[in-house]
């Protein structure tokens, strides 16, 4: 445990001036407090600072809008991003009249998955590896108006600009669409941004592995980082979009975390590897099974996929995901399971053979999830699998876009839109609620925002509505 007096000798020894606190919203943007370093003493970590919680999305009504952020120590990191040295912790969210931990808070729902696993029986650590993936862009514009909507996204290393004056002289190194993935320079334009991002999360306490260029053109990266326990893997999660953000920014880019900026060409995903320990002991390994599986990682995966319809409310959770959903860009919209198979919701890795090593891909979700709310629900699909022991049925280890349509008609597919996999968590979400970890007043709240959110990109009309109806 990190103690009071342990941060602020880090705070003296880095001369820091400034603390930033952070705390996550109901749909999942990272929001921050600053506060002069001086501030950080016992009384506000017991305290806490106040704050106006109808200002963030899906907390507070007006009404009842005094809300505290109690900082956990234990989260003390220095912003490599910052030019004056700042300390960030991320807080937890507290009631001031009854000091308890605020049920809308997506850190605390993360908080009580890990304590539910460990009451279980089952398992007493769920591991977490999400693989974001990202565009990196030159220029973005966009806008809605009553009677105009638009958007322009632009890249340097993109196939649009093969055509394009640049200066005296265009070299031609652009990047085809679906061509993107790994190429070396001068094509991958973006490999010592992705460096200097990798070494930004190191500084923070994240562990990278690779990066590349995705398979999309105009800017399409990738950063692995190192699994970790689920709500640890939750705070890094943003402390990766924030880096992320903020070193293209550096760089006189934009990041963004958009599933489907581009029409045509390949979406950003975050497949998010998991598995079960308890101890020191794997549970998703048993040899001589198919891809070397146990049958409690059959029945997670049964879980998986009976919820994921569900699942996708909190994985999949905007409209625009439901653009990269579709057949042709390697998304997974079938709710089945395969070894190496990436055409099936659920993926087995095969790049390792260690007890330790096995794991499950769940290939749906993408990175505009808020990750503590996303991580959760998916461990609770899996732990309900296995509680009742949903068997998945036989894998599925043909290229599922390639069956017939007789063949694939008895393959279960995620749902096509953000409307429909709400409506499902509105009726499916028992399972969510097993020892308290989501409660009704979460569910509701989030439904209700995103119905509303549906709503508002329904009632727009679109520029290829005007393409294909405006001369009807």
């Amino acid at each position: 445990m990190t103690t009071l007096a342990e941060v602020q000798a880090l705070i003296e020894e880095n001369g820091i001036t400034r603390v930033d606190l952070l705390v996550t919203d109901l749909i999942g943007r990272w929001q921050h407090f600053s506060i002069p370093a001086s501030r950080l003493d016992e009384d506000l970590v017991e305290r806490g600072q106040g704050f106006d919680g109808s200002s963030f999305r899906g907390f507070q009504t007006i009404d009842e809008s005094d809300m505290l952020l109690r900082p956990d120590l234990a989260t003390a990191q220095i912003d490599p991003m910052e030019s004056t040295p700042t300390l960030k912790l991320i807080c937890n969210v507290h009631d001031p009249v009854t000091g308890d931990r605020y049920s809308r808070d997506p850190r605390y729902v993360a908080t009580k998955a890990e304590a539910y696993l460990a009451t279980t029986g089952i398992a007493d650590k769920a591991f977490f590896g999400p693989e974001l993936e990202f565009f990196i862009f030159d220029h973005v514009r966009f806008g809605k108006e009553i009677n105009s909507s638009f958007h322009i996204v632009d890249s340097d290393e993109a196939d649009w600009n093969s055509g394009r004056e640049e200066g005296d002289r265009n070299l031609g190194y652009k990047i085809p669409p679906k061509q993107g993935y790994s190429p070396t320079a001068p094509f991958d334009t973006l490999s010592e941004m992705r460096w200097e991002m990798a070494e930004k999360m190191r500084q923070v306490g994240i562990e990278f592995e690779v990066h590349h260029h995705e398979v999309a053109t105009g800017g399409q990266s990738e950063i692995a980082t190192r699994f970790d326990t689920l709500r640890t893997k939750g705070d890094q999660t943003q402390w990766y979009k924030h880096i992320v953000r903020n070193v293209a920014k550096a760089h006189g880019k934009t990041a963004t975390f958009m599933p489907k900026p581009l029409y045509g060409d390949n979406g950003t995903g975050m497949h998010v590897h998991q598995s079960l320990w308890l101890g020191d002991s794997p549970l998703f390994y048993e040899e001589g099974n198919y891809a070397n599986l146990s049958q409690l990682a059959r029945y997670y995966i049964g879980g998986l996929l009976r919820h994921g319809p569900s699942l996708l409310a909190f994985c999949a959770p905007t409209t625009n995901s439901y653009k990269r959903l579709v057949p042709g860009f390697e998304a997974p919209i079938y709710l089945a399971y395969s070894e190496r198979n990436r055409s099936a919701a659920v993926r087995i890795p095969t790049y390792e053979t260690s007890p330790k090593s096995k794991r499950l891909e769940f290939r749906p979700p993408d990175a505009s999830a808020n990750p503590y709310l996303a991580f959760s629900a998916m461990m609770m699909a899996g732990l309900d699998g296995i509680i009742n022991q949903l068997d998945p049925g036989d894998p599925v280890d043909a290229d599922i876009y390639e069956l017939s349509p007789e063949e694939a008609a008895g393959i279960p597919a995620v749902p096509t839109s953000m409307e429909e996999s709400v409506a499902i968590l509105a009726d499916d979400h028992d399972y969510l609620l097993a020892g308290d970890v989501f409660t009704p007043d979460v569910i509701e709240r989030y439904v209700e925002f995103k119905q509303q959110e549906a709503q508002d990109v329904f009632l727009h009309p679109s520029p290829t509505e005007f393409f294909h109806y405006f001369h009807i």
